[in-house]
This record gives C-alpha cells, structure tokens and sequence, in this order.
C-alpha cells in the first residue's frame, strides 16, 4: 500500500521555492498518494488544477491564528492519514509542528531547507519545533553545514543533502529560437537574460548598472519575473534612464516556462547578493545557455569559474560588466563554457535523479 504524503505551502508568492513543490508532488505521485497543502490567497492554486494529485487549501494567516490554522491541519492529517507532512516554506514550520502535536497521526514531518541559517536555534520555542522533526534536505552542502552548526545536536534531526533538479527542457530548432527572439525584441542584440522575483534582492539594478558601464548598444538586459512590490519596475526603469541605457532594458513579465527564454539568450545572470541555491542559472545551462553568477552561496556549487560558467563578486558592477563583454567578445569561449554548463547540469542536477533520491529519503523515513 502507497505511503500518504503531504506537500504543503503556504507561502503567497509565486518562486523557484512554490513551484519546487508543486513539482514534487507530480513527481512523487506513482509512489505515493499525494495531497497538496497551498494558500488560498497565493498564486499556487492554477498550477495545481488539473494536475495529477488532489490539493487542499488552508489560509496562510499570521501568528494569532497559529493555534486554529494547526488545528485544522491537524484535521486533515488524521482524516487523510498522512504519514509524512513535506515542508517547503521556512514559515510553514510552527504550524506543521503544532499540527503534528495535536494529530492522532504523529507523521513524520520533513523540511527542504532553502534557505540560508544564520543564527543559533538553542532557545526552547526552536529546540521545541526541532524536536518535531524528522529530517532536513539542506539544497546545498553550505546550508547542511549551517544546519548542524546552529541547531544543537541532541534536538537536530537527520540531514540529508538533497539538491533542486531541473525538469529536461523542450528543446526549439534554431528556426523556433529566431521567432523568438524577434518576438521578443532580441534581434541584432546580445541578450542577457535574468529570470526571478523583481525586487532589489535579486540584483536587476546591478544588470543595469553593468550595462552602463560596458557602454556597448548592442548588449541588452531582459528581465523575467514578478514584481514582487509595486512601483519597483517604475524604479529601475527610471534608473536606466538616468545611467542612459533605458532603450536597452527590457521588462518583460513572469512566464509560467522559462526554458524556451533560456535558448533565446545569449547569456543568464544571476546576481543576488546572496542566493541559496539558484535554479535558474542550472535551468539556463541544461538548454547550452552560457551563465554568470555572483561568488556567493549555493552558486559556487554550480558554477565552476571558468569552466562551466562565470563568477563575478556580489554587488560588483564593474565585474559583471566584464565578464558580460568577455562573453560577448569571445564566442568560443562562450560555447565551450555553455556546453560544459549544460553536460553539469545533465549529469549532477538532473530533474529525474533528484526526484528518486527524494522519494527514496520519504520512502526509507516512513518505513522506518
């Protein structure tokens, strides 16, 4: 008989983080039964419709419906006979705790770790959520190594790295890639591409900035992604104007599949000062897109500088604008570094192979 396994994700955003779940619940399907757990008020729910497992809602809420959000948790715990809850949202973590306090079920509960640790967990609320848990799948060796120094060791539960995996793309003919482009004001451009949230975290103004700095028209900026608060956009675009590039920035929404706009790029950047794991620029090399990130966080366990991409320091403009131009100015170098990328990302970050270990992982703890 199928282990029940619930994905949950209350989070209100729409990111790498949501839509990891949301692809693990259709991945884990054939072996499990499968509820998914989202917030009525996000932006998950049209991605779950239609899909192959069954989903629920439970609002978000803040800290004074804590109590009441578990209970209800709780409820469907006991009602579905879940046995093993999987966390995705760092927030997610007190009312999954409390739910399993208050179930019959007692599941087990399972956190992926996407986020960076950046403080001791000693003081008794923490020791007491940790106690709760089963296991963290750290998405980095940096965020394990956080993992075991912050949380004190007789409360820490099993830690397992357990890296994000990218879906195998469909692959568009060079005819497909032009159409694009056109469609996309790319032609005659460089175009560098940047897919995530819109806001200041995610570094679009440094692109920008890099761009004025390589003082070159013919290399372009397209930004895909959410703004995540309104008037941000407006913000930026009013910097492009100031630094003389706003004809060269481009702005062009969230796009449910980014793997078509990876192949219509001449290069991907990611330039969060700090990122934990960074999807994207893994999602970029498994098409051959050439990558820069910034030296920083799970990144320097994608990239190998100079080999299956660029690295440049968090928040230099100037270096970015360098390593672009160098992209820009040596094709060679360019092609040897995407198709390296692209032999990484196949290899150590497959969708399928990440996706097995995280089933076997669930299936071993619920077994256990």
């Amino acid at each position: 008989m199928k282990k029940r396994l619930m994905e949950i994700c209350l989070s209100p955003d729409l990111g790498g983080l949501e839509l990891y779940m949301v692809r693990a619940a259709k991945a884990l399907d054939d072996d499990f039964e499968v509820l998914s757990v989202i917030n009525p008020a996000g932006k998950l729910e049209p991605y779950c419709e239609g899909g192959p497992c069954r989903y629920v809602t439970l609002d978000g809420g803040g800290l004074r419906s804590l109590f009441s959000r578990a209970r209800r948790l709780a409820k469907i715990i006991d009602e579905e006979q879940i046995d093993i809850v999987h966390m995705h949202w760092t927030k997610d973590l007190p009312v999954c705790a409390a739910a399993k306090l208050l179930s019959r079920r007692k599941p087990k509960l399972v956190q992926t770790r996407n986020m960076t640790m950046t403080r001791f967990k000693n003081d008794p609320y923490h020791r007491l959520l940790y106690r709760q848990m089963d296991m963290i799948l750290p998405v980095t060796h940096q965020v394990a190594e956080q993992i075991r120094r912050f949380i004190p060791e007789e409360v820490r539960p099993r830690v397992e790295v357990l890296y994000m995996g990218s879906d195998r793309p469909q692959m568009l003919d060079g005819k497909a890639v032009q159409a694009l482009r056109r469609e996309k004001g790319m032609d005659g451009a460089f175009a560098v591409g940047m897919v995530g949230r819109i806001n200041e975290a995610k570094g679009q103004h440094l692109l920008i900035e890099a761009l004025a700095r390589l003082d070159d028209p013919k290399v372009h900026a397209y930004f895909v992604g959410h703004e995540m608060k309104k008037g941000y956009v407006d913000t930026l675009i009013e910097r492009a104007k100031n630094l003389g590039v706003a004809g060269r920035v481009h702005f062009l929404g969230f796009m449910k599949n980014p793997h078509h706009f990876y192949q219509a790029c001449d290069a991907v950047v990611l330039a969060s000062r700090r990122e934990t794991f960074g999807l994207v620029l893994i999602e970029a090399m498994q098409v051959g897109t050439a990558v820069i990130g910034s030296n920083s966080g799970g990144v320097v366990e994608i990239i190998d500088d100079g080999e299956t991409g660029l690295l440049f320091p968090p928040g230099d403009a100037a270096a970015l604008a360098e390593r672009i131009g160098r992209l820009k100015n040596d094709e060679t170098l360019r092609r040897r570094l995407a198709e390296a990328g692209r032999r990484k990302a196949q290899e150590k970050f497959s969708n399928t192979e990440q996706f097995r270990k995280l089933g076997s992982l669930l299936e071993a703890l619920a077994c256990g």
